[in-house]
């Protein structure tokens, strides 16, 4: 063991231990360069690139392009140059691209606005080729060329005019009135002598002679050229016999008339009008020979007057006083407390009564002129009446203090108050002849007749000779009850017998006669002037329409369209009317109405377009004639041709030739909810122009831009802050269509035209959207205004609807002032007053179309309807509107017009129809 120790040292140990030497060595060197190498290299490396510079570096970093030193690698460069500057190139072409394709679409979509401007436009030149042609074909048809009016042919002062007649009974138009000096274009020029200038008017009395010349001065047909006038009218009254004077007062009469300047020794054309407010006026120009001149006056005895030629004329009560409507008794209810009422006197007759003498039948008293005792079985028959208690009478005939009256005619008891409260207890109101069958007409009569009238008591004559006034004009049956005097017996039967339906209308037409030809002084002395001017057939001059004072205004861009209300897919509502508008015509009836129609004109009973609507009285409306349903005989444009689908849609329909309508839209301070209903206008089919009133008495501002909707925009400046001014007949309104809108109302375009639509097939009505309604009260006994939702509608109001111009005449000029007074004590009630009208007018309710109830713009200032006191205000004004008109003219209906199918695609081939619900 020792040995093998010692053996492992020696010399013979020696390899072993150079082994282990090496080994470590080896794994050094191999540590070394492992670890030193590397970073011994890395030092070197870039100490020679920093000592070399930069054009020398090999592995530092370098900017863009220094790596390139060989030839591969600058290649390399050289191609991502360009493709870098390729794809510059491309994105900038790109985008130009781009905004070529913009520019694309822009002109596009311009392309396509013009397309259908375009078509627009084109669709708009086949309707005016269409609408040409037509009118060609209807100038062609009716072949009738224009003619001029005729030359007026004037004779001289001194001409003695026509060949006397036989005798003065023997006076007619045709042989004592020279139609010459009357064409029918003349106007009805009236020449009125002054009664200051003349003897005969000092004999005038002075209230008369007052309320003569007050007429005279509103009346549109005199005129002061005594050498162009057609009839010349006298005021004469009676003479006194004077010691100055040698001359009977008859021949001082007549010597005075012939002293006229104009009277051209015969008094051809002359009308002497004897006016009385007394029930005893004496016939004083019964002795008088008045030549070729008429009498008008209220008494005549049978030889006097001469049937056609004289005129029968109401006495005159309200000589300088306007009637209270307030004062007059309602017209419902139809029943009154009496059935019939008589107060008067006859000494005569009374006296005839207690002679005694064998007794006569009807039959007998028959034969010949009446009997003495005639008015004497009168009175025995209604005592007996009165007696019987069947029905509620009064009778009197004994006076306490009888007024004065004609001998044989009964004479009035008691003072005028007084007479009056009785007849308004009165159903009827008996009105007795005088005895003496020569006496025809008498002043007592008349102004009993008149009485009766007044309060709504229907007059019941008893004699069939007796000539009420203006009795070849006016159709007294149907206000009075005209019964033979042998008829009393049957009397209280027949009055028994008359439905409430039938006593209800004739006292409404006694009511119109009342209010048209006898209440005041204009209306007498206008009703004499009609008579004459409808016997010579000539027509009535237009009526005045208001004169629009246009404000200045610029127009601003051109309007734009807002889709949610004129957005109306492929549905067709009509063409966009082009300049120049299309105006409705006008006089198109003045001689038919003044000859054809002469019954029609005098008697308007309160029915469909009659009542006070035009009478002889008033001028002639302007578009009058297609309101009563004149037409052409032609098929009309933009009706009779609807269809089916489409043509439905494109068919205006009704039974007019083409129309427009007109929008008047009243506003007060309120420009921009105004500029932007004017904005919603635009593109609106059948649209005339727009009428603003401006009812503010500031102008609108300088600086305000009024939109370009394509049609003339017409801005009216009023006299002062009214809402009665909505319903002037404005002269820049040339259609019979009105739609009166407020400034806030939103409608669409389909609505409007639907509405438009609805309205030609109903003209006499209004038509419109928000409804309203009006109740009794029963707790207070009066009528109520309810705005509530309701499937039952009297009203329609203006705010919205469609109506005729007819009825802005009748509001303006014909209707109650009273009822537009209480308009501007309220600021408040106009569209209220205007359905009273038409429905006084038509007895017709008016007509709602769609379902909607309210139009008010969101967000718009608040209007006066939001006002506490509005709805208070509106039952005042329905009572008191009652109380004017004498009952209640509104009637209920539950009648609405939908459009359900109006908006509906269907195809060609299918029906397509408004639905009425």
């Amino acid at each position: 063991m020792m040995q093998r120790n010692g053996g492992g040292v020696g010399p013979g140990g020696q390899p072993w231990l150079l082994r282990r030497v090496r080994l470590t060595w080896l794994s050094f060197m191999l540590f070394f360069i492992l670890v030193f190498f590397p970073l011994i290299a890395h030092y070197y490396l870039t100490t020679i690139d920093e000592a070399g510079g930069p054009d020398k570096r090999i592995f530092g970093p370098r900017p863009g392009g220094e790596l390139c030193e060989t030839k591969h690698v600058q290649d390399l460069c050289r191609i991502r140059e360009s493709v870098s500057e390729e794809l510059l190139q491309l994105e900038a072409k790109r985008q130009e691209l781009n905004g070529e394709i913009s520019r694309l679409n822009l002109r596009i979509e311009a392309c396509k606005r013009s397309i259908d401007s375009a078509k627009q436009d084109l669709l708009q030149l086949k309707n005016v080729i269409s609408q040409t042609e037509h009118s060609y074909k209807e100038l062609m048809a009716q072949n009738q060329p224009k003619l001029s009016l005729p030359v007026r042919l004037l004779p001289d002062k001194d001409d003695p005019g026509l060949p006397p007649p036989k005798s003065a009974r023997a006076c007619r138009l045709r042989s004592c009135f020279d139609y010459a000096r009357c064409p029918m274009t003349s106007g009805f020029p009236v020449y009125v002598y002054d009664t200051a200038s003349y003897p005969l008017g000092e004999s005038l009395d002075p209230l008369v002679k007052q309320a003569f010349a007050t007429s005279v001065k509103s009346s549109i047909y005199v005129t002061n050229n005594p050498s162009i006038a057609c009839l010349y009218v006298v005021l004469v009254g009676e003479l006194q016999e004077t010691p100055s004077s040698p001359l009977p007062a008859s021949l001082e009469l007549e010597k005075q008339l012939k002293a006229l300047p104009y009277w051209r020794s015969d008094g051809h054309n002359h009308l002497l009008v004897h006016l009385s407010r007394k029930s005893m006026t004496q016939n004083f120009l019964y002795n008088v020979s008045t030549g070729r001149a008429a009498v008008a006056q209220s008494t005549f005895l049978e030889q006097q007057y001469r049937e056609g030629f004289d005129l029968v004329v109401s006495p005159l009560v309200h000589a300088l006083s306007e009637p209270n409507f307030l004062e007059v008794p309602p017209q419902v209810p139809v029943k009154r407390k009496y059935l019939f009422t008589f107060q008067g006197e006859k000494v005569e007759s009374l006296r005839s009564s207690l002679q005694e003498g064998p007794h006569q039948s009807f039959e007998e008293e028959m034969e010949g002129d009446a009997p003495a005792d005639y008015d004497d079985r009168i009175i025995g028959t209604l005592k007996a009446v009165q007696d019987s208690r069947l029905d509620q009478v009064l009778v009197e005939f004994t006076c306490k203090s009888p007024r004065p009256s004609l001998p044989t005619e009964w004479a009035l008891c008691g003072e005028r108050e007084e007479r009056l409260e009785v007849l308004k207890a009165s159903t009827f109101a008996l009105v007795i002849s005088p005895g003496d069958c020569q006496l025809v007409a008498s002043a007592g009569s008349s102004m009993r007749l008149f009485e009766a009238l007044e309060v709504g008591a229907i007059p019941v004559v008893l004699g069939d000779h007796a000539r009420l006034p203006y009795h070849e004009l006016i159709r007294w049956s149907e206000a009075a009850i005209m019964v033979p005097k042998p008829r009393i017996t049957e009397l209280h039967f027949l009055l028994r017998s008359l439905s409430d339906n039938d006593l209800l209308a004739m006292r409404r037409q006694g009511r119109f006669l009342w209010e048209t030809y006898f209440s005041t002084s204009e209306n007498v002395l206008g009703t004499i002037l009609a008579s004459v001017r409808t016997s010579i057939q000539v027509p009535a001059a237009p009526i005045r329409e208001e004169p629009a004072q246009e404000i200045p205004h610029k127009a601003g861009k051109m309007a734009g369209t807002d889709a949610n209300l004129a957005d109306n897919g492929d549905l067709d509502l009509g063409p966009v009317e082009t300049e120049p508008p299309y105006a409705s015509p006008r006089f198109l009836r003045n001689f038919t109405y003044t000859s054809a129609n002469t019954y029609q004109t005098w008697n308007r009973a309160p029915g469909p377009f009659h009542l006070f609507p035009h009478t002889p009285l008033d001028p002639v409306l302007p578009s009058e004639a297609k309101f009563l349903g004149s037409g052409t005989g032609f098929r009309p444009i933009g009706g009779g041709a609807g269809g089916s689908g489409k043509e439905f849609q494109a068919a205006l329909g009704g039974n007019v030739p083409r129309e427009q309508f007109t929008v008047v839209m009243l506003t007060y301070e309120r420009e921009e909810v105004l500029m932007n209903s004017l904005e919603r206008l635009n593109g609106l089919p059948y649209l005339n122009k727009v009428v603003v009133v401006w009812n503010s008495p500031k102008p609108p501002s300088d600086d305000l831009l009024w939109p370009d909707i394509g049609l003339p925009i017409v801005v009216v400046r009023t006299e002062k802050n009214s809402l009665n001014n909505r319903f002037l007949p404005w002269d820049a309104v040339e259609t019979e269509a009105i739609l009166s809108i407020d400034d806030d109302a939103h409608l669409r375009h389909d609505e409007i035209m639907f509405g438009f639509r609805v309205w030609r097939e109903a003209r006499d009505r209004i038509v419109g959207f928000p409804g309203r309604f009006h109740a009794w009260d029963v707790n207070h006994q009066s009528w109520l205004y309810n705005s509530n939702y309701s499937c039952e509608l009297s009203m329609v109001l203006t705010g919205a609807a469609f109506f005729h111009k007819y009825y802005a005449y009748l509001y303006s000029y014909v209707m109650p002032q009273a009822i537009r007074d209480m308009v501007d004590e309220y600021i408040n009630c106009e569209d209220i007053a205007m359905n009273f009208l038409v429905s006084h007018i038509t007895r017709k309710p008016p007509i709602k179309v769609t379902s909607r109830w309210t139009f008010r713009c969101p967000g718009c200032p608040q209007a006066l309807s939001h006002d506490d006191s509005h709805f208070h205000e509106r039952h005042k004004c329905i009572n008191f509107f009652v109380k004017v008109y004498g009952y209640m003219p509104l009637l209920y209906t539950q009648f609405r017009v939908d459009s359900v199918l109006f908006k509906t695609r269907l195809p060609h081939d299918k029906t397509k129809c408004f639905k009425f619900i």
